[in-house]
């Protein structure tokens, strides 16, 4: 039997720029509990992608979260003993949270210079559609496209 889904914790938006969007991928940079190293990595990276792009850091953030959000993904169903990836669409908090996932482990994943350096160019890199989160994105849609046969599982 399943128990009741727990509660939604609230979030306070960023002090900087007051946006919830922002807190949340903060949180989600965060490693070890160490907030305020990822909130040095976030802003260092908004400041670095002012100076490169000339334009605002937010604005180049949420397009490239906008960008890199899936509409469709495969989750894997048991019907009669075998196994099928069917495709699914997801829900909008689900795809900031895959989103902000492939971005952080994108840039992770660069090779070199600080983190800060990193996730400005994977930020830049997925806002102008390319890059490792993008790459990614388009992997789950072409797996949610080949499975489409499957799609009647829901």
């Amino acid at each position: 039997m399943r128990r009741r889904r727990p509660e939604k914790r609230e979030i306070l938006p960023d002090p900087i720029y007051n946006d919830l969007e922002v807190a949340k991928f903060m949180n989600y940079l965060m490693l070890g509990g160490k907030k305020g190293v990822s909130e040095q990595i976030f802003y260092g990276a908004m400041d670095t992608i002012k100076s490169r792009t000339k334009k605002d850091g937010v604005e180049i953030f949420k397009l490239a979260v906008k960008n890199t959000a899936p509409m469709l993904e495969v989750k894997t169903r048991r019907i009669g003993g075998a196994n099928y990836q069917v495709p699914i669409e997801v829900a909008k908090h689900r795809q900031f949270f895959l989103a902000s996932h492939w971005i952080i482990n994108a840039a992770r994943g660069r090779s070199g210079k600080a983190m800060k350096e990193r996730l400005a160019a994977e930020l830049i890199s997925a806002a102008n559609n390319e890059g490792g989160a993008i790459k990614k994105k388009e992997d789950t849609h072409r797996m949610a496209e080949a499975n489409r046969a499957f799609a009647h599982f829901r």
